[in-house]
C-alpha cells in the first residue's frame, strides 16, 4: 500500500505541474542558443560592423553613392540588436534586469529605438554609442572596466589632492604672472586652464613657460615643481591604483575558479566513495551466488 500510495502521489505531482518544467527547460534552452560562442562572435561581428557603417555616414562622398544601402544596413543591425535584446529579456527573466551588463546593453539599444526626429535629431550622433556593447560582449574589455570601477574609490582621494594642488599652484600664478600675461593667468579659470595644459606636456615649454620666464627669470622655481610634484608623482599614483585593481580582479577571478575546482573534486570524490561501498556491498552477493544461478 506504501507503494502504491507513493507512485498515485507522484503522479498526482506530474499532473498538477505539466508546463513549469518545460517552460523552464525551453528558456534554458535559448539562454544557452544566445550564449554560445557563436552567437557572441555574431553580434560581435555585427557591432564592429555597425561602427563601420556609422564612421563611413560622415563621409559625404560615401553617402552620395551608397547613402541608401548604409541606412538600410544601419535599421537592418538595429533590428538584430533589438531581437537579441529581446530574446535575452525572454530567456534569463528577471535575472536580467539584475544585470548591470544586460541593463548597458538594453539602455544603448533604447537610445537607438527612440525616433531621431524634430528635437530629437542629436540622437542620430549617439548612435555610435551601439560600439560600446564590444565592452560587454569581450571578457577582458569587461575585466578592464570592472577594475576601473573598483579603482574609483581609491582614485577620489586623488583626485581631490590633484585638485587642492592646482588651486594652490593657480592663485601663486595668478598673483605673479596674472599682470604680464593676462591670457594665461588673468583670473583663477584662465590660470587653472593653463597648469591643466602644462600638466599634459602639450606645448608647455615653448607655448607656456619659456614666454612667462622671458619676463620673470625665476619662474621656473614655479612650474618645475608643479610638474614633478603633478605629473610624475601624483599622475603615476592613477596609474598604480588601477594596476592594482586589474590585479585585485585577476586574483578574485582565480580564487573563484579555485573554488569552483575543489568543489567539483569533492564531488567526484564523493561519488566514487559512494560506489565503492555500493561495489563492496555487491562484492558478498556475488560469491554467495552458485554457479547453476550464474547460468
Amino acid at each position: 500500500m506504501t507503494d502504491q500510495s507513493a507512485t498515485s502521489a507522484a503522479n498526482m505531482d506530474a499532473e498538477t505541474k505539466p508546463e513549469s518544467r518545460p517552460a523552464r527547460g525551453w528558456r534554458a534552452q535559448l539562454d544557452r542558443v544566445i550564449s554560445s560562442p557563436f552567437c557572441e562572435r555574431f553580434i560581435v561581428g555585427v557591432i564592429v560592423f555597425n561602427a563601420i557603417t556609422l564612421g563611413l555616414e560622415t563621409s559625404p562622398t560615401v553617402m552620395s553613392l551608397f547613402g541608401e544601402t548604409i541606412l538600410f544596413l544601419d535599421k537592418v543591425v538595429l533590428a538584430i540588436f533589438a531581437v537579441e535584446i529581446a530574446l535575452r529579456m525572454i530567456a534569463k527573466g528577471w535575472a536580467f534586469w539584475r544585470d548591470p551588463w544586460s541593463l548597458f546593453d538594453f539602455t544603448i539599444v533604447a537610445i537607438s529605438l527612440i525616433p531621431q526626429s524634430g528635437n530629437l535629431s542629436i540622437l542620430r550622433a549617439l548612435r555610435i554609442v551601439r560600439a560600446l556593447r564590444l565592452i560587454s560582449m569581450v571578457p577582458s574589455m569587461r575585466r578592464v572596466v570592472n577594475s576601473l570601477l573598483k579603482a574609483l574609490p581609491s582614485m577620489g582621494s586623488i583626485i581631490i589632492l590633484l585638485v587642492l594642488i592646482n588651486y594652490v599652484f593657480a592663485v601663486m600664478a595668478t598673483k605673479l604672472f596674472g599682470k604680464t600675461f593676462p591670457e594665461f593667468f588673468g583670473t583663477i579659470g584662465a590660470s587653472l586652464f593653463t597648469l591643466f595644459q602644462i600638466m599634459t606636456l602639450e606645448g608647455w615649454a615653448m607655448n607656456v613657460v619659456r614666454p612667462v620666464m622671458a619676463e620673470h627669470p625665476l619662474a621656473w622655481t614655479l612650474f618645475l615643481p608643479y610638474i614633478i610634484i603633478v605629473v610624475f608623482a601624483v599622475l603615476n599614483l592613477f596609474i598604480g591604483i588601477v594596476v592594482d585593481a586589474m590585479q585585485q580582479t585577476a586574483k578574485e577571478q582565480s580564487e573563484a575558479v579555485i573554488e569552483v575546482t575543489k568543489t567539483e573534486y569533492h564531488a567526484l570524490m564523493s561519488e566514487i566513495s559512494s560506489l565503492r561501498h555500493e561495489i563492496r556491498d555487491l562484492a558478498p552477493n556475488a560469491g554467495d551466488r552458485s554457479p547453476r544461478d550464474a547460468l
